[in-house]
């Protein structure tokens, strides 16, 4: 039995290395280009060097005004998605239909949701609303929905039913049992699932407005456009500070709620 285990073992690994050397040959790799060591150098001195006078400006327009935008993107994006997301998890839950089809048509919507990546809702809402923070926000707002929704979903579906059953028995309605039944049963992990995709927010947004959808990434765009390497690098260390800060304050907050 142990042979026949380790034999498993060596033809998922033998698998894998045959895959991966396919999708090797199919990269058109054309080698390094000749300016590859200068610019590569040229990224280097500038991240052992930021443009600390970027840090603050007078007139605006600098890194501690752009992180703050950021972080107001992902904190009304993270909040928006936590509302709307709320019918769509009752919907997906199974435990919340006596049909099988009606939570099933609501997982299959959340997958669809899920589908489009945050850069791609970013630029439709830009041609809709026009560039800035607001379509990063809706986008941020609407595609959380598909994560956080399944996530409550399943929450809701691993409820105790032991007080539903008892409002039935009284005679409660449906909205009465969601409201005393459900409801103070997942909101705990409700909250901390919400903490978690605020963290995962905060890393989008900086990278929304890469397509115009405000945030830090607008500068940082622009900086590469110009190869102000200087600039880049004080970005880049604005945004791991930012990311680093919000994990640890997010991380101790879920530990308290759950």
């Amino acid at each position: 039995m142990s042979r026949v285990h380790h034999l498993r073992k060596w033809m998922i690994a033998l698998f894998i290395l045959v895959i991966f050397i396919w999708s090797m040959l199919g990269l058109d790799y054309q080698g390094f280009q000749s300016t590859s060591k200068v610019v590569s150098l040229s990224i280097l001195k500038g991240f052992m060097h930021p443009d600390w006078a970027y840090v603050y400006l007078p007139e605006g327009e600098d890194l501690l005004r752009e992180l703050l935008e950021t972080l107001v993107i992902s904190i009304l994006g993270t909040f928006v998605s936590a509302i709307l997301c709320i019918p769509f998890a009752f919907w997906a839950a199974a435990n919340m239909s006596r049909l099988r089809v009606f939570p099933g048509v609501g997982k299959f919507t959340l997958s669809v949701i899920r589908v489009f990546p945050e850069m791609i809702v970013a630029i439709l809402f830009i041609k809709a609303v026009g560039p800035g923070s607001f379509a990063g926000v809706l986008a941020l707002g609407v595609h959380s929905i598909g994560m956080l929704a399944k996530l409550f979903s399943e929450t809701i579906e691993g409820v105790d039913p032991g007080p539903q059953e008892a409002l039935i028995a009284c005679g409660a309605n449906k909205l009465q049992i969601i409201r005393f039944a459900v409801i103070p049963q997942v909101i705990p992990q409700i909250l901390s699932y919400t903490l978690y995709r605020f963290e995962i927010n905060i890393r989008s947004a900086t990278t929304l407005g890469l397509v115009g959808a405000g945030g830090i990434g607008t500068p940082l765009i622009f900086a590469l456009q110009v190869r102000n390497w200087n600039r880049v690098g004080v970005i880049l260390l604005g945004i791991v500070l930012l990311v680093v800060i919000t994990d640890f304050i997010s991380s101790r907050l879920r530990r308290k709620i759950i």
